[in-house]
């Protein structure tokens, strides 16, 4: 999905703080816009001024310094306040991210122009229940992941899509994921590659035992109840800290009330540009970041 050019005039710059060049790329951006007279604010995701600005809503955009990583937790903190995100290539892959590390200048000339749009693009929300009661909410930009814990044996997990059973898993662990997550962690579990702008959840198999072993795409619309039947099981949502499942709780999966917002150039095929490129290396080889 597009939407009309995208003129921003107050920025708020999120640096990556673990890559020294991203922080100093990303001050020497801060400047650039300062030096244009806009309004821009610089400092970490994790800083609670700039947290603060962006949740009042304070600025009209995002850009975020960094890698996949980066913009996972800039989705995770714009998306509810429907501040749009910048992404500038610091890390290894950047799926999410269309404009590269010294390119920024011409993408924000660009961006000042108008010449920019913005795309929208799912999100899930997950809410664990145990014994009929809400343990806890949350909101994924990838995936909802339910899978083994420490024991190196597989655990038993149903799906069910709109109350109707699909089948229980026997497997390492299963993931349900968005469109934007079929290039991540299901993407590694041999999911299928989905277009962006697609609504669908995708439910995909981790390493299955003597079960079935394809990934399903679920119509649009649809929700899907994740059961643990038996096994040390763990959720985790898009890669953060796991939480301790127990026999019979229930991980119910929808899609989320708001979208994550990014700011693209040129045409939507971009996507498929980045993709082409990636899929001919593995940038993923190398120093980790």
């Amino acid at each position: 999905m597009t939407s009309p050019a995208f003129l921003p005039r107050s920025f708020a710059v999120a640096a990556y703080a673990r890559l020294p060049e991203a922080v100093q790329e990303a001050q020497a951006l801060h400047a650039w816009l300062r030096a244009r007279g806009l309004e821009s604010f610089y400092g970490r995701l994790e800083d609670l001024d700039l947290r603060r600005r962006i949740e009042n809503r304070e600025v009209e955009i995002c850009i975020a310094v960094g890698g996949d990583g980066t913009m996972l937790r800039a989705a995770h903190l714009c998306a509810p306040v429907g501040i749009p995100i910048l992404g500038i290539n610091f890390g290894r892959l950047g799926f999410l991210i269309q404009v590269q590390q010294r390119e920024w200048p011409q993408a924000l000339e660009r961006l000042l122009q108008g010449d920019a749009w913005i795309e929208h693009r799912m999100m899930l929300q997950a809410e664990h229940r145990r014994s009929d009661q809400a343990q806890g909410h949350w909101y994924a930009l990838n995936e909802i992941v339910v899978c083994r814990g420490a024991l190196i044996r597989p655990i038993h997990v149903s799906a069910s899509a709109d109350g109707h059973l699909l089948t229980t898993y026997v497997a390492d662990g299963l993931i349900a994921a968005t469109a934007t997550g079929s290039t991540a962690y299901a993407l590694a579990a041999g999911g299928p590659i989905l277009p962006p702008e697609l609504r669908n959840i995708l439910l995909i198999p981790i390493a299955p035992h003597l079960s079935v072993d394809r990934a399903v795409v679920l119509s649009e619309g649809s929700a899907v109840t994740l059961t643990v039947r038996d096994g040390e099981a763990v959720l985790s949502v898009d890669g953060q800290a796991p939480i301790s499942l127990a026999i019979g709780d229930e991980v119910l999966v929808r899609a989320g009330d708001y979208s994550a917002q990014f700011v693209r150039f040129g045409d939507a095929g971009y996507f498929y540009r980045n993709l082409t490129a990636y899929m001919n290396q593995n940038p993923s080889i190398g120093i980790s970041r």
